[in-house]
């Protein structure tokens, strides 16, 4: 049996669900064939790193070491976006396979050189597309490509938040443009932008505008900064199939919660998800004949729960209610199978690359006439 050896980079939120994936995948897949167990963790200073590594039972080393240390297989980063570049590029060049927190970097010209040095090198490498792994995305997914939507004519993807309602709660990192590259477009965003080419094809074009509701806010260090990092971006796109779809993705609107969702309509049928009802993908049937009382026509709900194929293992069980966690935990298996296989991962770093694409004609369109991507 294969083991991989992974240096964990960053130990906030994400680290610490990477973390508990790592943990956890024993229990939820049967015969894996690998063990993975994280050897070492780096944070931003010696006092947290020794904190994360007391709470993993690993040791604490600098991402520097990890990077270098020949008996590390993969590099896991879960790190502010801006400092991706160098950590991907030095990875790269170690010949670690990568596991990464979107999105992959902070321009696209960036996001190109790592997806062509990654594929030079021949490392696996993903990013951390999680959303794409909820059993109700993939049925998604698997019916748009049946064609059982047939052309598709228009989308709506929506990624909603309210942790920026608040006037008074201070900036963190994600609203600091010199850390994060971009606000909610970057946070959000990339995970909305990925679920619309995903679902409907490639883009052609994007009419975007941002918004800062709350221009002044208290920084980390108490004063007053003035935001520079977007609260909420609103896009049109155009695909190059000539559908013509929204991303709406904000951290402003009171009462929301974790709020993704998309719709999608084509000729032949449309589709329907809520991130907050993960259980559920709703299916519109446009072939089914119409009667005076309505026949079998209208939206289906289909039961899609904990159903991976093939089986995950049978832990809990398929039927069970699922959660946001499940989506980041089949994430990190799909990529250490792919690892321990010796074969390419998806969402791979070209897929991520052309997200950026899409993500930075965003940026160029702020306010001003549709970019092409």
């Amino acid at each position: 049996m294969k083991e991989i050896r992974i240096g964990l980079l960053g130990f906030g939120f994400m680290g610490r669900t990477h973390a508990w994936c790592l943990d956890n995948l024993k229990y939820f897949y049967r015969d894996l064939p690998f063990t993975a167990r994280i050897v070492g963790v780096a944070t931003k200073s010696p006092e947290t790193a020794a904190a994360a590594a007391s709470l993993l039972g690993t040791r604490a080393a600098t991402e520097e070491e990890l990077i270098a240390d020949p008996s590390v297989d993969v590099i896991d980063i879960c790190t502010p976006n801006v400092y991706h570049y160098a950590t991907l590029r030095a990875a790269i060049a170690a010949k670690k396979h990568i596991y990464c927190e979107k999105p992959l970097c902070v321009t696209r010209e960036q996001a190109d050189t790592v997806a062509a040095e990654a594929v030079a090198a021949g490392i696996t490498h993903q990013v951390v597309f999680n959303n794409r792994f909820l059993p109700a995305v993939m049925r998604a997914r698997e019916l748009c490509e049946e064609g059982r939507l047939g052309r598709i004519l228009s989308f709506r993807v929506e990624y909603l938040h309210a942790s920026a309602s608040d006037p008074n709660r201070p900036a963190g990192w994600k609203q600091d443009k010199t850390v994060c590259g971009a606000g909610t477009l970057f946070d959000l965003g990339a995970h909305a932008v990925d679920l619309a080419c995903l679902l409907c094809g490639e883009m052609a074009s994007v009419k975007a505008t941002s918004h800062i509701a709350f221009p002044h806010r208290l920084g980390r260090d108490g004063s007053m900064i003035e935001t520079n990092a977007d609260e909420a971006f609103h896009l049109i796109l155009t695909t190059k199939g000539g559908a013509v779809g929204s991303v709406e993705v904000s951290k402003l609107l009171v009462g929301t919660n974790d709020e993704l969702s998309f719709a999608v309509y084509g000729e032949r049928g449309a589709l329907r998800f809520s991130l907050m009802e993960p259980n559920w993908l709703w299916f519109f049937d446009n072939t089914k004949p119409e009667a005076p009382l309505g026949g079998e026509r209208g939206f289906v709900r289909i039961e899609c729960c904990g159903r991976y194929a093939p089986p995950a293992g049978g832990f809990p069980s398929p039927k069970a209610p699922i959660g946001w966690l499940r989506g980041h935990l089949h994430s990190m298996y799909s990529f250490l199978l792919s690892v321990a296989e010796g074969r390419q991962a998806s969402p791979d770093f070209c897929e991520a690359a052309y997200v950026q694409r899409v993500l930075g004609a965003a940026l160029l369109s702020d306010g001003l006439p549709p970019v092409s991507v």
